[in-house]
């Protein structure tokens, strides 16, 4: 296994595809690129993969720096979005072709295909040819195919877009459990957050060939470094609310059209700038059924009034759209013992703690 590093990466395309981009994955770490269709990611991959040169920048495997290196000479596999297996060949012939290419010894290439047809489960497949698999045994061989010679690295190009999301939410289990037993350090390209979280120990987010923010899974969740984080990370994503910063009494208060909250630790130099309040919809709490008169609105007082739109049950909890008085929808994650229907008037808060603030013009997080 290797370690992988990409010092101020640039490719031009037609437009600029990868613009700077810098980042290290670790001997043994499974990292995900995350981003929309276009940010930068299978562009990335072909230049660790050698299938493309960059137009700047370094890359480095197991710090050699690798730029000159034949594809072939680097010892990094790639996995594509299509599996593309040779149909004329069983399971045991397209794992077993990569080791024939290098004139292993057949005792050698019998072992090697029986250990990891083993570890992906897929030794019942062996005497079987590609037209007999189903999504998730072609995707296994495929995977098996690209691990039986142990590459350095492991690099995997939205592999799992096309399968259902039962068989996609197995594979990414599969896909981890692999990777912790083997070691293989894993580069996974996706625009399927669930998957990012799901495998990866780190994340790096893209977005129109730039780096919007590298961090661990809960970091990227739980502190959004951009507006864009915020929005592209999350089911549903994070709530994002116009607003200003005010003074009232000496103490900032976040004033939105629907409601105004309290500021702590705040400096006042947030009142000349536009901004937007973030909230997570499992943040947004309901704290009565009814507008309760003789409470203030607001966020921290007596609440937001909010009514119903629609409710979508989802397992043992239920997404709701709420209509804030000034035409505003949020969404808000609730457990499904609580009833609610269309139309109901309800007063909800925000957990203070885990809220998030963005310059609106920047979209960069404030502190």
């Amino acid at each position: 296994m290797a370690s992988v590093q990409v010092e101020q990466l640039k490719a031009y395309r037609d437009v600029e595809a990868v613009k700077g981009i810098s980042f290290t994955v670790e001997d043994g770490e499974f990292f995900c690129l995350l981003g929309p269709p276009g940010a930068g990611k299978t562009t990335i991959l072909r230049i660790i993969a050698g299938l493309e040169r960059p137009d700047q920048g370094e890359v480095y495997l197991g710090g050699e720096r690798v730029n000159d290196v034949p594809p072939m000479e680097r010892d990094v596999a790639m996995i594509f979005e299509d599996p593309a297996l040779y149909p004329h060949m069983t399971a045991y012939g397209n794992l077993a072709h990569p080791l024939r290419l290098r004139k292993l010894p057949k005792a050698e290439i019998n072992h090697k295909v029986r250990e990891v047809a083993e570890v992906l489960h897929i030794t019942h497949l062996l005497e079987r040819r590609p037209d007999a698999f189903s999504g998730g045994e072609r995707r296994r061989v495929a995977i098996g195919r690209a691990l039986v010679r142990r590459p350095r690295v492991l690099l995997l190009d939205q592999p799992l877009t096309d399968l259902d999301a039962w068989l996609r939410q197995e594979m990414t289990g599969e896909l981890k459990r692999l990777q912790r037993e083997t070691g293989q350090t894993m580069i996974y390209a996706t625009h399927d957050f669930e998957e990012a979280v799901t495998m990866a120990d780190g994340i790096m987010v893209m977005n129109e060939g730039m780096v919007e923010q590298l961090g661990t899974p809960e970091e990227i969740y739980d502190q959004p470094r951009s507006a864009f984080v915020a929005s592209f990370v999350g089911s549903p994503s994070m709530n994002l609310i116009p607003c200003q910063a005010e003074l009232e009494d000496g103490s900032l208060v976040l004033s939105c059209a629907a409601f105004r909250l309290p500021l702590k630790g705040m400096g006042a130099d947030l009142t000349s700038r536009e901004l937007l309040l973030g909230v997570r919809p499992e943040h947004v709490t309901v704290i009565a059924e009814a507008a309760p008169t003789p409470l203030k609105e607001g966020a921290g007082e007596g609440g937001i009034s909010a009514t119903v739109d629609i409710v979508q049950p989802l397992g043992d909890e239920q997404i709701v759209d709420l209509s804030l008085k000034d035409g505003t929808v949020i969404k808000m994650i609730v457990p499904l013992e609580l009833e609610l229907a269309p139309a109901d008037k309800l007063m909800v808060g925000f957990t203070q703690d885990r809220l998030s603030l963005f310059d609106a013009r920047s979209e960069k997080r404030i502190e």
